[in-house]
């Protein structure tokens, strides 16, 4: 099973952010601009937070209040998962189940080295059990 630090270097490691004093307007439209569902909150080069769709949806728009006047620090949620990038890409499966959460930071020597989301981790799976049916298949015919 492949690392984090081999998914990152094949997928990337640019991270979006926002700080935590910007209006969530502006956060939306980094995550729109970006096709991302979620930014890390930055204070500085530390991790206060992360916001997400899921963040927006519930702490916003179902309480009726208007992203032009929140600050991203009102609703992200400030205790962050984040993992080292030499976990498998099965233990973290294992740990966005077990939390509930959609997006692991990648965290590597005290900085942010990148970001995984539930779709990366699926998509990883899906590759390797591809692959390990495609061996299986070339030795039953051989």
């Amino acid at each position: 099973m492949k690392s984090l630090k081999q998914l990152l270097s094949a997928k990337g490691s640019q991270v979006h952010s926002i700080g935590p004093d910007a209006k969530v307007i502006e956060a939306l439209q980094i995550m729109a601009h970006k096709d991302v569902g979620a930014l890390v909150v930055l204070e500085g080069s530390r991790i206060a937070g992360i916001l997400s769709e899921r963040d927006y949806a519930r702490k916003v728009i179902l309480r009726g209040k208007y992203s032009q006047d929140v600050a991203v620090r009102e609703i992200m949620t400030a205790d962050v998962v984040t993992v080292d990038p030499s976990r498998t890409i099965e233990e973290c499966m294992a740990l966005v189940t077990q939390r509930r959460i959609r997006h692991l930071p990648v965290i590597e020597d005290g900085a942010l080295v990148g970001i995984v989301s539930i779709g990366d981790l699926v998509k990883e799976v899906i590759a390797e059990q591809e692959q390990t049916i495609k061996q299986l298949e070339s030795y039953i015919h051989s």
